[in-house]
């Protein structure tokens, strides 16, 4: 069996240069200092209420999402080719979305079969016609990156709605140097700390036109919500108010925050609830979560909603085999970062190949998200194999299906000691005046063995992800 490609090692017998500095400290340093230092970080994610919480458990309980003092390190050029792609990549999604929401050129184009954006349950006919500052729908965009066969990477996801993590990313790095800073005079390790005042500046970019000094609000739905923890952190690390949809209210199309001296206008929204929660009046009536008028406001360029509304279309997995088209489309390059191979299994000769191979695959629903609803055949019991067939053969186009990637492995401390174990990388891209982005992102950790579910949601780690400079 082909081993996958390991971050560290070369072979058995050799380190990646890369790695050298780390793989040193990591063998003069007495196991009894490494434990109690990862007891520390355990200590201090604690105390800051660095938690997830799982929907499903039982009481709803919160728990800390491990981390894992192995950081996975990226060389400079393999970084500065990747983050081409990652711009590439955000730059078509963001012309996609511009497009099918205006005049649907690829769609009369035939690069995608209309059906499949107008009839998709994430496509907001209310967002037809609408005009956004600087023509930007994806503020805010985790892209999901693994690293299979020799060693190249592929774009597995794209999460444009309200992609989490980002605050995992920042807490990662402090508690690195606040536990290890003899290891920052090692190498030159590029900064992620200034995230927050990259995405203020974006966010304040798209203001409504005319606006000159805005003002921006993180919206949460509330704190039993699963990344509430990110939400309040982000406000606080930019400065700005946290607002919940009871905070807000719209009058003659502007909106507005309650404070204690007074109406205060607000003119960015950075929102981390769906669609379907954001107005009562335009969307779902039941919701209390939201604000009613805003959508109106929205709609007139009284207010920004960064990520925009109808932008799930397209990190929808229907959509997902259709970048490398919107690539060639709207850039007129091929795309740098490669998808993985996948089948849409609401075409028949897909359906047919699938169910015929579906012990090798990994299946997803299309609309899904978190590493839920889906299949690693692999890893999956006959019984459960044959369920989610009977699933498949309910709604073929619900599903798609990709082979069962060897994720790339990197070190990590598990209970027998340092073994290794599969990860994947979410780099956020932030879309305002330009596209930008901080070297680094959010390294996910499948912590048992084996396993390629590296969600937090699953049982998941994270690990401080290393961009090497030159």
């Amino acid at each position: 069996m082909h081993l996958p490609y390991d971050e560290m090692h070369l072979d058995a017998a050799s380190l990646r240069s890369h790695y050298r500095p780390f793989a040193e400290w990591l063998e003069s340093t007495a196991p009894e200092v490494i434990a109690r230092k990862r007891e520390e970080a355990d200590l201090a994610f604690h105390r800051v209420g660095i938690t997830f919480a799982v929907y499903g458990e039982d009481a709803g309980k919160e728990r800390l999402i491990p981390f894992d003092i192995v950081p996975r390190i990226i060389p400079s050029d393999e970084w500065a080719r990747m983050a081409v792609g990652l711009k590439q990549r955000v730059k078509a999604l963001n012309a996609f979305l511009h497009d099918i929401y205006h005049d649907q050129e690829i769609l009369k184009a035939g690069r995608i079969p209309p059906r499949q954006v107008l009839d998709n349950a994430l496509f907001r006919k209310e967002m037809v016609g609408v005009d956004l500052p600087g023509q930007v729908y994806a503020h805010i965009a985790g892209i999901d990156l693994v690293r299979a066969g020799a060693g190249d990477y592929y774009v597995l996801e794209d999460n444009l709605r309200t992609p989490s993590g980002v605050s995992y990313m920042l807490e990662n790095r402090r508690m690195m140097m606040r536990l290890f800073p003899e290891l920052f005079s090692r190498q030159a390790i590029a900064p992620v700390e200034h995230y927050p005042d990259l995405l203020l500046d974006n966010l304040r970019a798209v203001a409504p036109a005319g606006i000159v000094d805005p003002t921006v609000v993180v919206l949460t739905p509330g704190q039993f919500n699963s990344a509430y923890f990110e939400h309040a952190f982000l406000a606080q690390q930019m400065g700005i108010e946290l607002v919940e949809g009871s905070d807000l209210f719209v009058a003659d199309d502007v909106v507005y925050m309650r404070t204690t001296h007074g109406r205060k206008r607000v003119d960015v929204i950075y929102r981390r609830l769906d669609d379907d929660f954001l107005d009562p009046q335009a969307f779902r009536a039941d919701s209390v979560l939201g604000v009613p008028g805003l959508f109106d406001a929205y709609r007139r360029g009284q207010v920004t909603l960064a990520n925009a509304v109808g932008t799930g279309i397209a990190d929808d997995k229907a959509m997902y085999m259709h970048v490398p088209e919107m690539i060639r489309f709207y850039c007129g390059e091929e795309p740098i970062l490669s998808n993985v191979p996948t089948w849409a299994l609401g075409k028949p000769d897909d359906l047919k190949y699938v169910l015929a191979h579906l012990p090798e695959m990994v299946v997803k629903e299309v609309h899904g998200s978190g590493g839920y609803g889906m299949l690693v055949g692999p890893a999956a019991s006959r019984e459960e194999i044959r369920l989610f067939r009977d699933k498949i053969a309910a709604n073929p186009a619900n599903y798609i299906a990709q082979p069962t990637l060897s994720l790339s492995t990197c070190p990590t401390f598990v209970a027998s000691g340092v073994a290794p174990r599969h990860i994947d990388l979410r780099p956020f891209v932030l879309s305002g005046k330009d596209i930008t982005l901080v070297p680094g992102g959010l390294t996910r950790v499948a912590l048992k063995e084996g396993s390629l579910v590296v969600n937090s949601s699953q049982g998941g780690g994270t690990k401080d992800t290393w961009v090497l400079e030159q």
